[in-house]
Formats: C-alpha cells, structure tokens, sequence
C-alpha cells in the first residue's frame, strides 16, 4: 500500500472474487491481492517488493484471455494494468505509436483513423481486449493472414523484469537491431519472462480500397477447397473466415443477425484490399473460384454498411454461442490449410463420440481454428466431456502437423497439451530460457508448460549426483 496507495489495492475476499479467472472460466482461483499501479515506476516498486518475500505475481490486463493465463493458482498477487491506458505518441511519419498496455486494442485505431492509418492485428475481443495481453499472447484476428499477428507489430518495449529491474527493447521503432530478438522472445512468452509497461507499435496506412466477399456452401469440402483454391490463385486476402452451420446457428440467434440461410453447411466470409483496381480484380476472381467449387450462393457487399454489418456478425461468433448453449469452451488449434477437409470431418467424429455439439468458426485462411464445443456444466460429466474433446480436437491438429495454439496462447488449460508437440528435452529448454528471466519463478508461475515428464526428472536426478560427486 505504501508503493500504490491504500485506495489502488484489492485484498478483501469479496473484491477478488471478479478476479478467480479470465476468459478460461473452467478454473479459478484466489488471489491474495491485487494492485492498481499507474506507471512504469510504481510496476518495479511493486515488483521488487514481491521479489524481496518471494510473493508469487501476475500480470492482468482486461482479462479476456481465454486460456487461464492471467488465473490465479496458489494466492498470487495480481498486477493489473487497467489504469495504465494512455496513448503516449504517435509519430505518423515513421508510422509508429507508443502506448501503456492497457490501452484497448480497438481505440488505436479509432484515434489514428482520422489521419488515415490503423493498427492491424484485430483480435475478436478487440473493443474489450488489451494491447498489452495481445503482446503476452502474441495475439492474432481476421485479418492475421496478410497483416501478420501482434509480434509482425511490436517495435519496442519498456518492461519490468521479475526483480524489478526495467529495460528497453528496441530503439525509436527501429526493427531488426543486431544481437539477440529478445523483443521477439518477449513476445507470446504470456506473462513469465517479464511485465511490459509501454509498448511501440507499427501503424498502417488506410488501404485506398477493399471489398467483402460472403459465399454460402452445401458442403464443407467444397467450402474448404475454396480456402485453398483462393490462395493458389496467387490471391492473399486480408481476412478469409468459414463458419459451419451450428456457428451460423449461433450468430443468427444472437445480437447482430444478418440472414444468413440456417440450411447451409459453411460460409466464407473474404476481405481483400489494397489499389482499387487490384480489388476490383481479385473480388472477380474470387466469386469464380467460390462458383467452380459449387457455391449456392456469392455475393460482394454493396457498400461499407453491409460489409460492417457482415463482420460486426462474425466477430459476435464466441459470444453468441451463448443463444445456443449455456456453456461452451473454445480451442485454438492450427493446421496446414491442405488438411482443412480431414480435420474438420475428424472434429464431427469427435462430436459424435461425445455427444456434445461442436462449433466451428475461424480464420480459415492461415488455418487457425476454433472448435467451439458445446455443454451444459450443469449436467454430470458434460464438463468433463467437454475437456476431453477440447484435448482431442488439439492431438487432430497436432498429428497433422500442425501446433496446439495459434493466438490464445497455452496458458493453464493446454500445458498438458505441449506434449503433443514438444518432446521433453524441447520442453526443459525453454524452461531453461524461462530461468534466465524468471529464475525463482515468482512470476505467473505454473503456466505454459506441463510438469516434466518422468524421463527429464531422472536427467535432472542424474546430473544433481554428480555435481554432488564432484
């Protein structure tokens, strides 16, 4: 209290009950404390002080996390950054502007529109999610495929270290500096190597023009092969979104519905921009390429009205299924787009087998998916079964060569999951790298990585006897 004042402090227990989780609602957990710093001195004051009686902590933006990253395991303390939300400079010339992290994703945007520029990685949750937790997750969105996730973003950083030491990575926005990409290693390390507290980003100017494609399948094969064939035309959208028929479902029975056909197995819902006359091309190509794949209906929005409306529908997805189900838990697997087909029918075999319904909606472009599995916590086992198809849908994702996360990051709810595609020894490197940064592991310990296996404690027991020996 003496570091932030009595009034910037959180310890009675029915204040920390809105703080047991993030979006990852499956578990919780109390947390002994929680501080409200407002700079980059009160973060290290804090930090130093946890840091000197060995107190667990961890940092907490808006928590719409939606993997348990920012839950509260063991009576941590949580360093909320919610009032450090400023807009410190931008620089429209070297295209780049500088913000606290909890500066909300989407109002970068908003505040440099007018000047004819934004900020490119847009998460779902953008209006509500953090600039700051978009870097611990190395956040992506719809529009990842040509604009790249957060990390493609990230110029330079101010952060707060475990011992309360504070360093800057990069120099005035200048990429690629020689040494190490320790801003790079920064980014999606969710929350364990360090705390930022200022965060310089890359801007874009506005795209003169684009145009919002929205194709309707009676097959997912057929719409999947579409995905492809739109990248093989040498075509690279700015966003390319499918949602299955129980998504479609789910956003028609919501807030923003626009009449989408409920009969339907899958849309596409496409963006491409850049000069006008390369969008005008590419939305052609584009509607060909939906026709040859038996498409029963495409068509382009008529204006920026109806494409906004269009997107305001897809981005309501995970909320929405809310209108359908009384709970669900999202994954966040990626795969080859070429395997769209094989892991999107292996993702209905698992429905079947355990008789919860399964959403799919996602960034079909980059192949990020999102099964959105269906269930009601108040029936027996349903939570449990939902878990286990949650695991499963992951190994689908991971057998075919692809990885266990693309944007959510691994937080609690997949540290069991790493295994699937890290071996032991890969593992117990980077918990090396972890060290260096977070030796007493204070803080946000018990995320990301499972426990070890078997196999490194015996490593671990062996080497231990003979530094003993010697």
């Amino acid at each position: 209290m003496a570091v932030v004042g009595e009034k910037n402090v959180l310890y009675r227990r029915e204040d920390l009950v809105a703080y047991e989780c993030d979006g990852f609602t499956l578990c919780r957990g109390e947390a002994r404390a929680v501080v409200f710093p407002a700079n980059t001195e009160e973060v290290a004051a804090v930090v130093r002080l946890l840091n000197r009686e060995n107190i667990p902590f961890i940092a907490r933006g808006a928590g719409t996390g939606l993997s348990g990253g920012a839950t509260p395991l063991g009576g941590e303390v949580i360093v909320s950054l919610v009032k450090m939300k400023k807009l410190l400079q931008v620089d429209f010339e070297n295209r780049i502007a500088v913000v606290q992290p909890g500066y909300v994703n989407l109002k970068l945007t908003q505040s440099i529109a007018g000047e004819g520029y934004y900020y490119a990685p847009d998460p779902s949750s953008q209006s509500a999610c953090t600039i700051g937790g978009n870097v611990a997750e190395n956040a992506g969105g719809a529009h990842c495929l040509k604009y790249g996730v957060t990390t493609n973003h990230i110029l330079g950083a101010e952060v707060v270290l475990p011992d309360g030491k504070v360093i800057r990575l990069g120099e005035d926005g200048i990429p690629d500096l020689p040494g190490y990409d320790l801003l790079g290693l920064l980014t999606g390390s969710e929350g364990t190597l360090g705390i930022i507290t200022e965060i310089t980003v890359r801007i874009l100017k506005t795209p003169e023009a684009k145009q919002t494609i929205l194709a309707y399948f009676d097959d997912v094969e057929e719409g999947s092969q579409a995905v492809s064939d739109i990248i093989s035309a040498g075509i690279v959208p700015a966003a390319l979104e499918m949602m299955d028929q129980t998504a479609i479902e789910a956003v028609e029975s919501a807030n923003f519905p626009v009449g989408h056909p409920l009969d339907v197995q899958a849309l596409l819902l496409i963006e491409v921009d850049g000069i006008a006359a390369e969008v005008r091309e590419q939305a052609k190509e584009i509607v060909e390429v939906c026709r040859r794949r038996n498409v029963r209906e495409v068509k382009v929005a008529r204006d920026e009205k109806e494409a906004a409306a269009w997107w305001a529908n897809r981005k309501t997805g995970f909320g929405a299924m809310g209108a359908i189900s009384p709970d669900y838990l999202v994954q966040d697997g990626v795969i080859p787009r070429s395997t769209l087909p094989e892991v999107l029918k292996k993702i209905r075999e698992i429905s079947q087998d355990t008789g919860l319904r399964i959403a799919n909606i996602f960034h079909a472009g980059d192949g990020n998916l999102h099964p959105l599995i269906l269930f009601d916590e108040r029936k027996p086992g349903e939570k449990e079964r939902a878990l286990e198809a949650g695991s499963r849908c992951l190994k689908v994702c991971a057998d075919v060569g692809g990885s266990i996360t693309g944007e959510h990051g691994v937080g609690i709810e997949k540290k069991e999951e790493m295994r699937f595609i890290f071996t032991d020894e890969e593992i117990e490197a980077q918990l090396r790298i972890r060290d260096v940064f977070n030796s007493k592991n204070l803080l946000n310990p018990d995320k990301l990585f499972p426990k070890p296996g078997r196999c490194a404690e015996v490593k671990k027991e062996i080497k231990e006897r003979k530094l003993a020996e010697v």
